[in-house]
């Protein structure tokens, strides 16, 4: 048909009352396979067990094409499954409402109405079906109706492989490829009368990012994560006390915009080194080193009782004798899990005799998995690859820097982690002068919150940036489903591109 002719295209659901008229659209779209048609006591009974997964689209209130589907337990068919027992012997029996499957048992499109894509809209129905159901995917027998003409010499492996790299066209297995549907396994034997494919198809199967598995709790999974960024004016403190009330001042500040986190900068304890600056460098650190107990102890009943997930930033502590630079997730459900600093710069090493730390990992949260990296640590960025395999959402950066230059270091790393990950960043920092404190004199900071560069998000990869060098808290939310699409729709695919067949990323085993 031209398009030109084209008055009206609609989907709707199929209706018996359209049974003849649909018999004679099969009969049309099927001509090498001799009666491949529906009886309408079948149709009829489709419909009545699941009106949803049967429509036609209408061209000029024409049908020109049909999706059919079931719904079914997917564990109750072996792998090699063949159409007969999908579909019951045809009386459709599987069925079932309380499946986890799409499966799709037909989808043709007329003849004279190919070539206007409008069996992209009739899959597309079916993935917002699956969406919206809650099932974990959609999946069908796929035919392969060019094997035939190669099947000498190819294996139905080596054929898909071909058509998978454009060296041979099939216009239908093309056409599921390019709408997001992998193949599986191949199935001998699955369509009676198939000739042209030579009694093979081709499992085919589209993953729902959406899909949450039933669970009995209450609690569920968050989709949009509100994050609270706080930019850490360094002052003098009188006492600890002194400080863990303005620590106290900020948490109720992003709890009260209902913050989901709250991400405290690197070493945002410093100035509590000034009453121990008549000591060397190493000795004062150790000293404040003393008060990282007590910190994280208060930050934990913080999270419970401001309801929030605390990330303490860092600050020293000494194990075994050894310093490290380490941090807590403080969660509100009264859990607190620690991280430590990997890379300390040379500076740390230098000045302070501090160590590298030894574990990383990422962390569930009620909000999902996150990531903990401090200040230096972005800058590696095999790191934030690892915790990606572990399935991060959010990498956290506290960080403290004293000039721009280590700023901007720790900014563009960050940014960079964020689109080669697939991942939100959000870096926290501290801001001002502490001239009583040897060795942090004066920090420079611009705490933001990055994202991956992709239509669904900013152009520049900023969801939200503070004003630099100024006391503030930032506020931003971040949608973890956008994350989902980027990854298997995105305009690049860094982590599903990426080319594992010539290197490999793994942590050692202690």
């Amino acid at each position: 048909m031209d398009i030109q002719n084209i008055e009206n295209i609609e989907l709707k659901y199929l209706d018996l009352k359209d049974y003849q008229e649909l018999k004679e659209a099969m009969i049309q779209a099927y001509q090498t396979m001799p009666n491949a048609y529906w009886k309408e006591s079948q149709i009829e009974s489709l419909i009545n067990k699941f009106p949803e997964g049967q429509i036609v689209i209408k061209v000029n209130n024409q049908i020109a094409g049909c999706a059919l589907s079931l719904i079914l337990d997917y564990d109750q068919f072996d792998n090699s499954h063949t159409y007969k027992d999908i579909t019951g012997n045809y009386t459709f029996s599987t069925h079932t409402n309380t499946g986890d499957i799409l499966y799709g048992i037909d989808v043709f499109i007329k003849p004279e109405f190919r070539g206007l894509r409008l069996g992209r809209r009739l899959y597309d129905y079916r993935k917002e079906l699956c969406e919206k159901l809650n099932l974990r995917g959609i999946a069908f027998g796929g035919r392969i109706p060019g094997y035939h003409k190669f099947s000498e010499t190819l294996s139905p492996k080596e054929y898909i492989e071909k058509v998978k790299r454009k060296e041979i066209n099939d216009p239908v297995l093309n056409f599921q490829i390019s709408n997001d549907f992998h193949p599986a396994k191949i199935l001998k034997g699955y369509l009676e009368g198939d000739d042209a494919s030579n009694d093979f198809a081709v499992l085919l199967e589209w993953d729902n990012i959406y899909y949450e598995k039933p669970t009995k709790k209450a609690a569920t999974k968050k989709k949009i994560i509100r994050l609270g960024l706080i930019q850490w004016q360094m002052r003098a403190y009188e006492n600890l006390d002194e400080l863990l009330q303005q620590a106290e001042y900020f948490i109720d500040a992003v709890a009260g915009y209902r913050s989901d986190f709250a991400l405290f900068p690197e070493f945002f304890n410093a100035p509590l080194m000034a009453e121990n600056n008549h000591l060397s460098e190493p000795d004062a650190i150790r000293e404040l080193a003393k008060h990282t107990e007590a910190i994280i102890k208060k930050f934990s009943e913080f999270s419970i009782s401001y309801n929030i997930n605390i990330i303490s930033g860092s600050m020293p502590e000494i194990r075994n004798d050894r310093l490290y630079n380490v941090g807590y997730l403080c969660k509100r459900d009264g859990t607190v899990e620690r991280y430590e600093k990997l890379h300390v710069t040379p500076d740390e090493a230098k000045v302070w005799g501090m160590q590298g730390g030894n574990e990383l990992k990422a962390f569930d949260t009620d909000c999902g998995k996150i990531g903990i990296l401090i200040c230096y640590d972005s800058e590696f960025p095999e790191l934030s690859r690892l915790l990606a395999d572990e399935g991060m959402d959010i990498l956290f950066i506290p960080f403290l820097t004293d000039t721009q230059n280590g700023y901007s270091r720790v900014r563009n790393c960050a940014q960079a982690r964020a689109i080669e990950n697939e991942c939100y960043v959000a870096i926290a920092g501290s801001v001002g002068n502490l001239p009583n404190v040897h060795n942090m004199d004066i920090q420079f900071a611009q705490s933001m919150v990055f994202t991956p560069c992709d239509f669904s998000f900013p152009t520049n990869g900023i969801k939200a940036e503070a004003t630099p060098n100024t006391e503030m808290i930032l506020i931003a939310d971040v949608d973890i489903d956008l994350l989902r699409e980027l990854n298997q729709f995105g305009a690049v695919r860094n982590l599903k591109d990426r080319r594992t067949d010539i290197f490999d990323l793994k942590k050692k085993v202690k």
